[in-house]
């Protein structure tokens, strides 16, 4: 059983980050078996700029070598711009694949499915018919088997998403949405407003947490590693690690 994490002793240059938006906090980074993927959080001293490491790595971040692309893309399978499927990895017939995206190995795309723009699919997850993911990184063994959405956000290790569930990044308090978004997203720790430096920000899931059939999760939520999550139809806010919630 996993003890969940405290808050370490820093150094001052990281004393003003709060624990409870860093990597670490939601992610068991020394269970994190792909060295892709554990370069990308261990670059990240929050989870705010895991968006924008995954854009720089799928651009040729000069730090983090990416894999060879020698996984299986099956014919039948739509592949567009720089897609590469590692070792062990398996995009399906009827799967649909615009990059830039990273697929780890074990990870498979099944048909049906469709990956999108500055994405990393980490080892041994699996995407099924009806999912679809852009603009995260999730970490490994996430299953997400249903019609579902997940977009600019982070999933630790072994989370499940069900049938239906979605994620949203924009905020629509302040007038009709634009696009491009223009307005920054902000988390809420302890009623306070915590700045990501995103015009678009879902989610971040921590490790084992399991999101009920039909939750519509608001922008900037953030849900601590082994998190019981009771159905509800929306979601937001912080809950803290091994918490309860609805």
């Amino acid at each position: 059983m996993r003890r969940f994490p405290e808050a370490p002793t820093v150094d001052a240059e990281l004393e003003r980050i709060d624990f409870r938006t860093t990597p670490e906090y939601y992610i068991d980074t020394e269970q994190v078996i792909d060295p892709v993927v554990l370069g990308l959080l261990s670059c990240c001293p929050t989870v705010f700029g895991i968006k924008k490491a995954v854009a720089d790595l799928l651009a040729g971040h000069p730090d983090i070598t990416l894999p060879e692309p020698v996984g299986v893309i099956e014919p039948g399978a739509t592949v567009r711009g720089l897609v590469i499927a590692a070792a062990g990895a398996v995009i399906a017939e009827g799967a649909y694949v615009t990059g830039p995206v990273l697929v780890c190995p074990g990870a498979v795309i099944e048909a049906g499915a469709r990956v999108r723009d500055n994405t990393v699919i980490g080892p041994g997850c699996r995407i099924g018919f009806g999912a679809e993911v852009t603009r995260s990184l999730l970490t490994g063994g996430v299953f997400m088997k249903h019609t579902s959405f997940v977009g600019d956000s982070v999933l630790g290790l072994g989370v499940n998403i069900g049938a239906f569930v979605s994620t949203t990044g924009l905020r629509i308090t302040s007038g009709p949405v634009t696009e491009p978004a223009v307005e920054e997203v902000c988390a809420h720790l302890d009623g306070r407003r915590v700045a990501t430096g995103q015009t678009k920000f879902g989610a971040v899931i921590g490790d084992g947490v399991i999101v009920p059939a039909g939750t519509v999760l608001q922008p900037a939520t953030l849900i601590g590693a082994h998190t019981l999550l009771y159905p509800k139809t929306q979601v937001g806010g912080f809950f803290p690690a091994g918490s309860q919630g609805r």
